[in-house]
């Protein structure tokens, strides 16, 4: 049945409208994916070695010290890139295949992880040279193996936090906590745990821990997956209290309010349209890594310039980035009416001018850190609504991929919003910014450099009705195939 499964999965991949997009993600997912494994397989030597040559320690003790450290970081980069595993689980429900089929073929999907793969390119070279140095080979494999159950239990707990909001919440709290009491000296939490993973190296009955853990996730994440895989389960709305939003004072914006009206209310009623929104609302504070001088490798113009461009465009990153394929659901109705191409790129215009000019207001508490910080958030306001909006349209007319609006999954991208135009089309929104920063800082002063940054997004503002006049011919070039790609199901 399993074979079954797998050739459902490519058939559904190569007949995809994306089928070529994909192919083309998929090698530089594969080229990805060996740079980041020769990276973890270097790293893992780098963590033995060094404290044996370097430090003249016990290289074992070292790592077991420290490695609560990797599983931490390890599920926070999980819950945040990480996809869960997917199938199109509905229709297999209605035929005669086990449940419990379904659902071990779905868990067992996300242990072929890349995530997984790295864990393995970074314990292997570990494993290899504690063999090397003739340590006792039991003791080796069962602290290999206990490193390897862990790294799969990390692999069931996304799964489970990405399911349970408050699950998820309460560990990204208590994450932020540790993280925040190491940096500021306040509480060591290697003191407890360095002993239990010292202990799963010598002792043969706390190696068996970690594997009894994992064995106890799969089978709470197997019930879980089983209570809710129904028909009625994934089809039956939740009820609540019926209530109407007129946004009546929108209509002073005539045709366009309409457009207005919708998409607040989209962004009200919707799942991932509302995760999308608290998404951009971090990244407001992302500038704090930047501007606070607390990591040395952001602690320079170019990148604070960077970061600049992020804290007053979140909302376009995360929600513009996806116009029209907020309005997948819907939209082979849309182009069937007689309605103007122009009003409706124009309202998703006006919709990101606001959200930068309110994330600007935000980030005012940043000019705590010097005037100059807050005249580089303004330039790179100005920057994003003058040209950073109209590039999010430009690359939406070949973004083509439908959304769930009920499902708040892969909040922070879709391997599918890639292909080449829009990855063209992507990179001067943070390039541009940087260079036109750097040559006026370097050839004239900073100010230059704000000015310079400004300018480009005032010049924007002033060939807005040209540059609108150019998408909407795109926008009504790529119509058709936009329709056929919202109505794949995969």
């Amino acid at each position: 049945m399993f074979k079954k499964f797998i050739w459902l999965e490519w058939k559904a991949f190569t007949r995809a409208s994306s089928f070529s997009a994909n192919v083309a993600i998929k090698i530089l997912m594969i080229l990805g994916a060996i740079y980041f494994c020769a990276a973890f397989l270097i790293g893992g030597v780098a963590a033995y070695m060094l404290p044996k040559e370097e430090m003249h320690a016990d290289p074992v003790e070292i790592i077991n010290r420290y490695v609560i450290y990797y599983f931490l970081f390890d599920l926070i980069i999980r819950l945040l890139l990480q996809q869960l595993p997917v199938m199109n689980i509905r229709p297999l429900l209605t035929l005669p295949v086990r449940r419990g089929i379904i659902v071990h073929y779905a868990m067992g999907k996300s242990f072929i992880s890349v995530f997984n793969i790295f864990s393995f390119f970074f314990f292997v070279p570990i494993f290899v040279l504690m063999l090397v140095d003739g340590r006792d080979p039991l003791h080796t494999i069962l602290w290999f193996l206990a490193m390897w159950a862990l790294v799969y239990c990390n692999n069931l707990l996304n799964i489970l936090l990405n399911k349970k909001t408050a699950l998820l919440v309460l560990f990204l709290a208590i994450a932020a906590a540790l993280i925040a009491s190491v940096y500021y000296s306040l509480f060591d939490v290697t003191l407890y745990t360095a002993p239990f993973f010292d202990g799963i190296y010598q002792n043969y009955l706390i190696a068996v821990l970690p594997v009894l853990a994992f064995a106890g996730l799969y089978y709470i994440t197997y019930r879980y997956y089983m209570n809710h895989l129904r028909l009625d389960t994934g089809l039956k709305g939740k009820e609540e209290v019926a209530s109407t939003q007129d946004f009546t004072w929108l209509n002073r914006f005539g045709t366009m309010a309409t457009f207005l009206k919708n998409d607040l209310k989209l962004i009200l009623r919707n799942k991932r349209s509302k995760t999308s929104v608290m998404m951009s609302v971090l990244f407001i504070f992302y500038g704090l890594a930047f501007y606070t001088g607390a990591l040395e490798m952001y602690d320079n113009t170019p990148m604070k310039m960077f970061a600049s461009i992020f804290v007053t465009g979140g909302f376009m990153f995360t929600f513009g980035q996806f116009v029209p394929s907020w309005d997948s659901a819907y939209y082979p109705l849309m182009m069937s009416q007689n309605i103007p191409y122009r009003q409706y790129i124009a309202s998703k215009w006006w919709l990101m001018v606001i959200a930068v000019a309110i994330s600007t207001l935000l980030c005012s508490f940043y000019a705590y850190f010097g005037i100059e910080i807050y005249l580089m958030i303004l330039s790179g306001a100005i920057f994003n609504i003058g040209v950073n909006s109209l590039l999010v349209l430009l690359g939406g007319a070949y973004l083509k991929t439908p959304i769930d609006l009920a499902s708040a999954k892969q909040a922070f991208g879709n391997k599918q919003a890639f292909n080449v135009k829009t990855l063209i089309i992507g990179l001067p929104k943070l390039l541009l910014p940087m260079g036109l920063y750097w040559a006026g800082a370097a050839f004239i002063s900073p100010i230059a450099g704000f000015a310079f940054v400004a300018g480009a997004g005032f010049l924007g503002l002033v060939f807005r009705k040209a540059a609108f006049r150019a998408i909407e011919r795109i926008y009504k070039s790529e119509k058709y195939s936009t329709i056929a790609a919202y109505k794949q199901i995969n």
